[in-house]
C-alpha cells in the first residue's frame, strides 16, 4: 500500500503549492467508511471521528468535481504532452529536495536535486523532458515535514485536512514552508500562478485514475494506512532495518528452543514407529 501513496514514486510531491487540492485525488472513495471499533482503533488516528468526516467531505468534493475534469483531461490531452506536464511541475519540486536535504544534512542528495533541475530546466527544455533520470542521476524527494522527522518529530497523529486530504500534524506544520519553497509560490502574475496550480492538480489527478482500482475494504482505512507507511518509509530513506534472518551471521542459541519441543517431537515419532511395527 505504501508504494501506492509513494511518489512514483509518483513523482506527485506532496506539500507542492501548486498542488492545493492534489491530496483529495487521494480520497477516491466512494460513500461513508464505517467506523472502526475501539478495539481496531489506530493509536496513529486519534481523531478518527473528525478524520472520517472531513474524508467524506473531500470524497464529495473529489468525485463532482476533480475526477470528471481529470477523465476530461485525460481523454483530450496526448500522452507525451501528459507525461510533459508532469515532468515539469516535478522538476519544480527540485528545489524543495535541495533545500531540504541542505536542512537534513544530506549534502549528496541536495547535490543531486541541484543537479537534476539544472539539467532538466536547461537541456530538458524548461523540464518538459526528464533528461536527468535518463542520465541515472535521481534524489530522494524531501519536504519539510520529513525534515521535522530527522530533527527528532518521528511519530505524529494523522490528520486529514479539508482540500488537501492526508496529512499528519508534524507534516502540516511544515506545510507554510514547503509552500515557501515551491517556485510558484512566486509567480507574481495572479492568472499565471492559478493556471499552473490548476493544470498541476488536474494532471496529478489524471495520474491517479487508474489506481483507484487497487483500494480494498474500508476505504478511509486503507487510504491512511497506506498515506502513513508511505510517510514512513520517505522519512527513512527507504532503509526497513536490518533482518537477522538474512544475515550469514545469524546464529541461534540454545536457550531459544524449549525441551518440550523435542519431546513432543520424539513422542510422535515413537507414536508413527509403534503404529508402524503394529501393522
Amino acid at each position: 500500500m505504501g508504494q501506492w501513496l509513494s511518489n512514483n514514486k509518483l513523482t506527485f510531491t506532496w506539500r507542492s503549492t501548486g498542488l492545493p487540492l492534489l491530496l483529495v485525488a487521494l480520497l477516491v472513495s466512494s460513500g461513508c467508511a464505517s467506523t472502526q471499533t475501539a478495539d481496531n482503533a489506530n493509536p496513529d488516528d486519534p481523531w478518527e471521528g473528525f478524520n472520517r468526516k472531513v474524508f467524506t467531505f473531500n470524497d464529495v468534493l473529489d468525485r463532482y468535481a476533480l475526477k470528471p475534469v481529470a477523465r476530461g483531461y485525460r481523454t483530450i490531452t496526448p500522452d507525451p504532452v501528459e507525461t510533459g506536464v508532469g515532468n515539469f511541475f516535478s522538476n519544480l519540486g527540485e528545489v524543495r529536495t535541495a533545500l531540504n536535504s541542505l536542512l537534513q544534512g544530506k549534502p549528496a542528495n541536495a547535490g543531486l536535486a541541484t543537479s537534476r533541475f539544472l539539467i532538466n530546466s536547461t537541456v530538458g527544455v524548461g523540464g518538459l523532458l526528464d533528461y536527468a533520470t535518463l542520465m541515472e542521476i535521481t534524489a530522494d524527494k524531501e519536504d519539510f515535514g520529513q525534515t521535522l522527522a530527522v530533527w527528532g518529530w518521528e511519530d505524529s497523529r494523522y490528520l486529514v485536512l479539508p482540500f488537501l486530504g492526508p496529512s499528519t500534524l508534524r507534516d502540516t506544520t511544515g506545510l507554510p514552508a514547503d509552500i515557501a519553497s515551491y517556485p510558484v509560490t512566486y509567480v507574481e502574475d495572479d492568472t499565471v500562478r492559478i493556471s499552473l496550480t490548476a493544470l498541476n492538480l488536474i494532471d496529478t489527478r489524471a495520474g491517479l485514475l487508474d489506481q483507484e482500482e487497487l483500494i480494498r475494504g474500508d476505504r478511509y482505512r486503507f487510504i491512511r494506512d497506506a498515506y502513513l507507511q508511505s510517510r514512513q518509509f520517505e522519512v527513512s530513506d527507504g532503509e526497513l532495518g536490518d533482518d537477522p534472518f538474512a544475515s550469514d551471521t545469524f546464529d541461534f542459541d540454545d536457550s531459544d528452543f524449549d525441551n518440550s519441543d523435542f519431546e513432543d517431537s520424539d513422542a510422535g515419532n515413537d507414536g508413527v514407529g509403534g503404529e508402524n511395527s503394529a501393522d
